[in-house]
Protein backbone atom coordinates (compact mmCIF):
# COMPACT_ATOMS: atom_id res chain seq x y z
CA UNK A 1 0.00 0.00 0.00
CA UNK A 2 2.73 2.17 0.91
CA UNK A 3 4.27 1.87 -2.30
CA UNK A 4 1.40 2.38 -4.08
CA UNK A 5 0.24 5.57 -2.62
CA UNK A 6 4.01 6.61 -3.07
CA UNK A 7 3.59 6.09 -7.20
CA UNK A 8 -0.02 7.49 -7.14
CA UNK A 9 0.75 10.59 -5.29
CA UNK A 10 4.51 10.62 -5.52
CA UNK A 11 4.95 11.17 -1.67
CA UNK A 12 8.25 9.40 0.27
CA UNK A 13 7.72 6.13 1.59
CA UNK A 14 10.42 4.20 3.52
CA UNK A 15 9.66 0.98 4.38
CA UNK A 16 11.86 -0.41 7.68
CA UNK A 17 12.63 -4.24 8.94
CA UNK A 18 14.10 -4.15 12.18
CA UNK A 19 16.28 -6.92 13.17
CA UNK A 20 15.25 -8.46 17.41
CA UNK A 21 15.78 -5.22 18.66
CA UNK A 22 17.03 -4.89 22.68
CA UNK A 23 17.90 -2.27 25.27
CA UNK A 24 16.98 -0.55 27.73
CA UNK A 25 12.92 0.45 28.19
CA UNK A 26 11.81 -2.25 25.82
CA UNK A 27 9.34 -4.34 26.06
CA UNK A 28 8.96 -6.49 29.12
CA UNK A 29 8.32 -9.83 27.39
CA UNK A 30 10.81 -9.96 25.32
CA UNK A 31 13.80 -12.49 25.96
CA UNK A 32 16.40 -10.06 27.45
CA UNK A 33 13.92 -9.07 30.61
CA UNK A 34 12.77 -12.35 30.98
CA UNK A 35 15.82 -13.87 30.96
CA UNK A 36 17.07 -11.22 33.51
CA UNK A 37 14.42 -11.44 35.73
CA UNK A 38 14.73 -15.14 36.03
CA UNK A 39 18.01 -15.16 36.48
CA UNK A 40 17.71 -12.86 39.66
CA UNK A 41 15.06 -14.58 40.99
CA UNK A 42 16.97 -17.95 40.95
CA UNK A 43 14.01 -18.90 38.01
CA UNK A 44 14.88 -21.18 35.29
CA UNK A 45 14.85 -19.92 31.74
CA UNK A 46 13.19 -21.70 28.69
CA UNK A 47 15.71 -22.08 26.02
CA UNK A 48 14.01 -22.97 22.87
CA UNK A 49 15.19 -25.07 19.95
CA UNK A 50 17.50 -26.85 22.91
CA UNK A 51 19.89 -23.25 22.53
CA UNK A 52 20.54 -23.90 18.77
CA UNK A 53 19.21 -20.68 17.06
CA UNK A 54 21.11 -17.49 16.21
CA UNK A 55 19.42 -13.72 16.08
CA UNK A 56 20.60 -10.41 14.58
CA UNK A 57 20.65 -9.14 17.89
CA UNK A 58 20.43 -4.85 17.33
CA UNK A 59 20.56 -2.73 20.34
CA UNK A 60 18.34 0.25 20.77
CA UNK A 61 21.04 3.00 19.85
CA UNK A 62 21.66 2.09 16.20
CA UNK A 63 17.82 1.80 15.66
CA UNK A 64 17.54 5.43 17.73
CA UNK A 65 20.63 6.49 15.11
CA UNK A 66 19.06 5.03 11.91
CA UNK A 67 15.80 6.50 12.51
CA UNK A 68 17.50 10.03 12.66
CA UNK A 69 19.39 9.55 9.27
CA UNK A 70 16.51 8.23 7.68
CA UNK A 71 14.03 10.91 8.54
CA UNK A 72 16.21 13.47 7.14
CA UNK A 73 16.63 11.58 4.05
CA UNK A 74 13.51 11.05 2.18
CA UNK A 75 13.58 8.45 -0.49
CA UNK A 76 13.57 9.27 -4.05
CA UNK A 77 13.18 7.47 -7.25
CA UNK A 78 15.76 4.83 -8.59
CA UNK A 79 16.27 5.83 -11.59
CA UNK A 80 18.14 2.83 -12.76
CA UNK A 81 14.93 0.70 -11.65
CA UNK A 82 14.55 -2.58 -14.07
CA UNK A 83 11.07 -3.66 -13.80
CA UNK A 84 12.47 -7.26 -15.71
CA UNK A 85 14.79 -7.51 -12.70
CA UNK A 86 12.98 -5.66 -9.93
CA UNK A 87 14.84 -4.59 -6.87
CA UNK A 88 12.40 -4.76 -4.20
CA UNK A 89 14.02 -2.15 -2.12
CA UNK A 90 13.90 0.26 -4.65
CA UNK A 91 11.43 1.45 -7.11
CA UNK A 92 10.87 4.21 -9.55
CA UNK A 93 8.40 5.62 -7.33
CA UNK A 94 10.04 7.66 -4.31
CA UNK A 95 9.96 4.21 -2.59
CA UNK A 96 12.60 2.32 -0.31
CA UNK A 97 12.89 -0.89 1.78
CA UNK A 98 15.92 -1.10 4.32
CA UNK A 99 16.94 -3.48 6.78
CA UNK A 100 17.83 -2.41 10.21
CA UNK A 101 20.11 -5.07 11.54
CA UNK A 102 23.80 -5.62 13.35
CA UNK A 103 24.45 -7.88 10.57
CA UNK A 104 26.42 -10.62 12.88
CA UNK A 105 23.97 -13.62 14.42
CA UNK A 106 24.65 -14.17 17.85
CA UNK A 107 23.68 -17.46 19.14
CA UNK A 108 21.25 -17.52 21.86
CA UNK A 109 23.09 -19.40 23.73
CA UNK A 110 26.28 -16.24 23.67
CA UNK A 111 23.40 -13.95 24.18
CA UNK A 112 22.60 -16.04 27.32
CA UNK A 113 26.52 -15.94 28.24
CA UNK A 114 26.79 -11.92 28.04
CA UNK A 115 23.29 -12.15 30.21
CA UNK A 116 25.05 -14.43 32.88
CA UNK A 117 28.28 -12.76 32.78
CA UNK A 118 26.84 -9.40 33.40
CA UNK A 119 24.57 -10.80 36.08
CA UNK A 120 27.30 -12.56 37.57
CA UNK A 121 24.90 -15.81 37.91
CA UNK A 122 24.77 -18.65 35.91
CA UNK A 123 21.03 -19.29 34.43
CA UNK A 124 18.98 -22.21 35.23
CA UNK A 125 17.96 -23.57 31.50
CA UNK A 126 15.25 -25.47 30.26
CA UNK A 127 15.98 -26.68 27.52
CA UNK A 128 12.96 -27.03 25.07
CA UNK A 129 11.96 -28.02 21.12
CA UNK A 130 11.75 -25.28 18.78
CA UNK A 131 7.93 -23.62 18.93
CA UNK A 132 5.83 -23.70 16.15
CA UNK A 133 6.37 -21.10 13.30
CA UNK A 134 9.76 -19.83 14.91
CA UNK A 135 12.94 -19.55 12.57
CA UNK A 136 16.27 -21.28 13.65
CA UNK A 137 18.12 -18.16 12.91
CA UNK A 138 17.64 -14.81 11.36
CA UNK A 139 20.35 -12.32 9.89
CA UNK A 140 20.30 -8.82 7.97
CA UNK A 141 21.97 -7.27 5.05
CA UNK A 142 22.39 -3.54 5.80
CA UNK A 143 24.41 -2.60 2.81
CA UNK A 144 21.38 -0.66 1.36
CA UNK A 145 20.98 1.42 4.79
CA UNK A 146 24.53 1.67 5.47
CA UNK A 147 24.85 3.34 1.66
CA UNK A 148 21.90 5.52 1.91
CA UNK A 149 22.97 7.02 4.91
CA UNK A 150 26.33 6.46 6.53
CA UNK A 151 25.83 4.36 9.41
CA UNK A 152 25.64 0.83 9.61
CA UNK A 153 24.57 -0.53 13.40
CA UNK A 154 27.67 -2.09 14.89
CA UNK A 155 26.63 -2.51 18.79
CA UNK A 156 28.30 -5.44 20.00
CA UNK A 157 26.09 -8.09 21.64
CA UNK A 158 28.09 -7.95 25.22
CA UNK A 159 27.98 -4.27 25.10
CA UNK A 160 24.27 -3.95 24.43
CA UNK A 161 23.54 -6.39 26.97
CA UNK A 162 25.65 -4.62 29.89
CA UNK A 163 23.82 -1.48 29.64
CA UNK A 164 20.44 -3.21 29.27
CA UNK A 165 21.26 -4.66 32.64
CA UNK A 166 23.22 -1.83 34.39
CA UNK A 167 19.43 -0.09 33.00
CA UNK A 168 17.46 -3.04 34.51
CA UNK A 169 19.00 -2.93 38.08
CA UNK A 170 18.93 0.87 38.53
CA UNK A 171 15.31 1.07 37.31
CA UNK A 172 14.00 -1.73 39.15
CA UNK A 173 16.91 -0.84 41.80
CA UNK A 174 18.34 -4.09 42.20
Amino acid sequence: MAHSYSHLYNIPSTGLRFFTVYGPWGRPDMALFLFTKSILQNKSIQVFNNGEMSRDFTYIDDIAESLLRIIFKPATTDDSFDTNKPNPSTSWSPHRIFNIGNSNPTSLMDYIGAIEDCLGIEAKKEFLPLQIGDVPCSSSNCSELESWIGFRPSTSVSYGVRKFVEWYRAFYRI
